[in-house]
């Protein structure tokens, strides 16, 4: 009897525990996931153009940088990045792409009619002509800016993006292990499970989500690993951006190859090497075809380029402000 008592209190007190952790984990969900949404509502604003209602925020005055961001982004992922513009004269204009948090995502989502949205939301704020900087999954439609808008490109810069390589490149193979790629689309399916995802397993999702080495932020400074943590933790709320993450999956594993030799814009592009989605090639293969394109290659730092965030801002104002002094 004494051994059934005591059978039954562990049963108990492994069940008290378990509701406790239970309301804990969903206590701290909450508070965070409240955060996030507080934050997306609060930040941007909503512009009607013929090609859809256009999410955007702006930053800054001076010659204005259009900023379109990569997969799992929008206005607000642009802004976290390229605010260090803003203190050295620029204007910067984040959008939300197609898909992403308050822009919705039409028929035609291709990066073509992305382009095209891309001159809408300049035409909405009477700005002619703008610096185009297209980050990861950003790039085909910013390349397709320049391609298409040529007389409104100033300049175009490329950061880890997604293009067109003479080689393919096993990007899934060289980040994500048997079975984590059906797990991590289904995280990308619920804020729980992508706040869970990231809360309790850092380095996975650094990996897989980021592109980038975990032990490569292990070693950088501290200011970047909070810069890194801050890209990793805005992508919550990730539900508002599936359908646009959904696009992007679509469209970068199908990409062909532009008429890079017609963009007459001043270029440059910069990747790296251990990057997990597997830009380098890309980027360099972009380079050697756009006239005049200047190629910025690290060996390491992955996806995020942790360890040369400040190298690169410096790079991107010195290039910018390089072509606007001829």
């Amino acid at each position: 009897m004494a051994t059934v008592s005591s059978a039954y209190a562990v049963v108990i007190l492994a069940v008290v525990l378990f509701a406790g952790l239970f309301v804990s984990i969903s206590i701290r969900y909450q508070r965070d996931i409240r955060q996030a949404r507080v934050r997306v509502s609060a930040g941007s604003l909503m512009a009607g153009t013929p090609c859809g209602p256009i999410e955007y925020a702006v930053a800054g005055d001076g010659p204005p940088v259009l900023v379109v961001h990569g997969a799992g982004g929008g206005y607000d992922q642009g802004m976290d990045i390229f605010m260090p513009l803003v203190d050295v004269g620029y204007r910067v204009i984040a959008m939300s792409r197609f898909g992403y948090l308050r822009t919705p995502l039409p028929a035609d989502a291709s990066p073509p009619a992305q382009a095209d949205a891309h001159a809408c939301l300049l035409d909405a704020l009477n700005i002619r002509q703008a610096v185009v900087i297209g980050v990861s999954a950003g790039g085909p439609s910013a390349m397709q800016f320049a391609l298409r808008h040529p007389e409104r490109t100033a300049a175009l810069v490329l950061m880890v993006p997604a293009a067109y390589a003479s080689r393919p490149v096993d990007v899934r193979s060289k980040r994500m292990p048997p079975g984590v790629e059906f797990l991590l689309d289904a995280v990308l399916k619920s804020d729980f499970l992508f706040w869970a995802l990231t809360r309790f397993a850092r380095q996975t999702a650094i990996r897989t989500i980021l592109g980038t080495p975990p032990e490569v932020v292990q070693s950088a400074s501290a200011e970047e690993r909070a810069s890194v943590a801050q890209v990793l933790d805005h992508v919550l709320p990730v539900s508002p951006r599936r359908l646009g993450l959904l696009n992007d999956a679509a469209i970068v594993t199908t990409l062909p190859r532009y008429e890079l030799e017609r963009i007459a814009a001043p270029t440059l592009i910069m990747s790296v090497a251990d990057d997990l989605y597997g830009t380098f090639d890309g980027a360099r293969y972009s380079a050697e075809h756009i006239p005049h394109a200047r190629f910025v290659g690290y060996p390491s730092g992955g996806h995020m380029g942790v360890g040369h965030e400040k190298e690169t801002m410096a790079e991107i104002a010195a290039f910018l402000k390089g072509f606007s002094s001829r």
